[in-house]
């Protein structure tokens, strides 16, 4: 089925608006010097995770971000 003149410029309009947006060439939101993500885990990961962040004292975020800086600086 084609697609119809009207529908294909209400897409070109739609991709326009959304370009427009602040964070349109960015993947994340800047907050302060840091960008911010989406992560997607297990839920049983993120137990642990939580388990172990409030066993250190530390936001779930602080742990994250601790054991990526660990590991990369390890590679």
């Amino acid at each position: 089925m084609p697609i119809n003149r009207a529908l294909a410029v209400k897409i070109q309009n739609v991709d326009a608006f959304i370009g427009k947006a602040p964070d349109a060439s960015r993947k994340g939101v800047i907050r302060g010097r840091k960008e911010q993500i989406t992560l997607t885990i297990t839920p049983d990961l993120l137990a642990k995770v939580d388990d172990l962040a409030n066993r250190m004292g530390q936001s779930r975020a602080a742990l994250i971000n601790r054991a990526i800086y660990e590991l990369a600086e390890r590679i």
